[in-house]
């Protein structure tokens, strides 16, 4: 499998950062990876480790027009992460390490190999089907808690909408607010692991 990072860097599935922990999130546009990611940033931050977004592409991704060019699927993946982190922030945090990574492969498989060591997360979103949803066979959710060389935190949507609910009820601003991120200043993108 081979990974680009979203800025000019370019790797393996693996990282480039050894010996550096590593909060990796998979991102597949869905709600419940915009809530894996809500947790995946705090996880980082608490930790003080290199936040990894993961999105797999594969050629038999497509639409009604048939296959697509394989530059323009992996241009979709590396899209897919700068709109999670706008939807979700209102741009990249600025005081994370971001290393955006996305892989030709299967989601699964894909977010397993970004794995580097036991020290290491894995965050996942489990989908409409929840709990249920770790226990599907050939599900992310599933392939992730029986392949993955470290802990796996598997985050379903309805934590994020109570997340919205009780901004909402405590008058705050709404985290998907375009440009709230906390600071009032502009965010970078991310170019590498700094």
């Amino acid at each position: 499998m081979t990974g680009t990072t979203s800025g000019t860097r370019t790797s393996t599935g693996t990282s480039t950062t050894s010996g550096t922990t590593r909060v990796i999130v998979g991102l597949s546009g869905s709600l419940g990876s915009l809530a894996a990611l809500y947790r995946a940033v705090a996880e980082a931050a608490r930790r003080e480790a290199v936040l990894v977004p993961l999105a797999a592409w594969s050629p038999s991704d497509g639409d009604q027009r048939g296959p697509r060019p394989l530059p323009e699927l992996e241009h979709a993946a590396r899209r897919r992460i700068d709109t999670a982190f706008e939807q979700a922030f209102g741009g990249y945090p600025a005081d994370l390490v971001i290393h955006p990574l996305t892989v030709r492969g299967g989601a699964g498989p894909a977010l397993v190999s970004a794995v580097t060591g036991p020290d290491d997360r894995l965050v996942i979103g489990t989908g409409r089907h929840g709990r249920l949803g770790r226990l599907l066979p050939g599900s992310v959710p599933g392939h992730c808690h029986a392949h993955a060389a470290c802990p796996v935190v598997a985050v379903s949507p309805s934590e994020l909408l109570e997340r919205l609910e009780f901004t909402a009820r405590s008058g705050a601003p709404l985290p998907f607010a375009v440009g709230h991120h906390g600071t009032g200043r502009p965010l970078p993108r991310p170019v590498g692991v700094r």
